[in-house]
């Protein structure tokens, strides 16, 4: 980083203004100063801005016959004495000009710098809102697909099953996710009152510890407490399992099926969390 001498020099060397010996010391320095060099080429082009950025100006009228005026009378008096009525012109104002312009000059160079960070800052924000919105629509599409494949797989489900008898005597039901990390969960549940038998699909169920299993569970009005319709497993890979089960005692009019996490091999009565249960 530039320190305020390196700048004050690198604003004098721009307009020309810079002298011996400090000249060739500045000129060593900027060879081996990749930063400085850019200093020195933003305050050239903010000097050459700045010469465009005055406003044009139309001298009045009576100038011209002043300065012809004037002219006229030194000639008249004679060089000698016109050379008497010369004012030096001060050798510090176009030292003066030159720190002001580079003042100038370096505040826009750090304006510039400045919004060049915030525009950076504010691209990456945009990117990252850009990608997270990505990411939201392909869960939201992958979400859509998962319901259009089960509708279809209950769809075909029920053709198969009106093929083999009244499907007015079947019980189906849909079970939906209770995992908060896995919501995308799903299983439908078959149940053939005249077979005593049911099947139920899974879908993209976690796999489970060694030492646990999922119970499956039929609430009927008959009973105060769900009744067991055995364990199961799923695909430690796709989450998918494929049951065929039978209840604990008889059933007659059943209002819902339940999914628990429980010990392996399973329990008499429920007492782990329901992790799919149909409405």
């Amino acid at each position: 980083m530039n320190d305020e001498r390196q700048e004050e020099f690198a604003s004098l060397y721009a307009f020309g203004l810079l002298e011996e010996p400090e000249l060739s010391a500045f000129r060593s320095e900027l060879e081996r100063n990749p930063e400085l060099q850019r200093l020195v080429a933003e305050l050239r082009a903010a000097a050459t801005a700045l010469a465009h950025a005055a406003p044009e100006a139309v001298p009045p009228e009576a100038l011209k016959s002043r300065v012809l005026a004037s002219a006229a009378a030194r000639g008249a008096k004679g060089p000698a004495e016109a050379r008497e009525k010369v004012v030096p012109f001060p050798s510090w104002i176009p030292w003066l000009a030159a720190a002001c312009i580079g003042a100038a000059a370096i505040w826009s160079q750090r304006q510039y710098a400045a919004a060049r960070a915030e525009n950076a800052s504010l691209g990456e924000e945009r990117r990252v809102a850009l990608a997270s919105l990505e990411e939201t629509r392909a869960q939201l599409a992958d979400a859509r697909k998962l319901v259009t494949q089960y509708s279809l797989q209950v769809a075909e489900l029920s053709t198969k099953l009106k093929d083999e008898g009244d499907l007015a005597h079947f019980k189906i039901a849909t079970l939906a996710s209770m995992l908060g990390d896995s919501p995308a969960a799903l299983a439908v549940a078959v149940w053939d009152p005249a077979r005593e038998q049911g099947v139920l699909e899974v879908s993209k169920l976690p796999a489970l510890a060694s030492e646990k299993d999922y119970q499956l569970w039929v609430i009927d009005a008959k009973y105060p407490a769900p009744v067991s319709a055995g364990v199961f497993e799923v695909d430690p890979v796709t989450g998918v399992a494929h049951v065929v089960f039978r209840a604990d005692k008889p059933l007659h009019a059943i209002a819902k099926f339940a999914v628990s996490l429980e010990r392996k091999g399973g329990v008499p009565q429920r007492e782990g969390p329901i992790v799919l249960l149909s409405p």
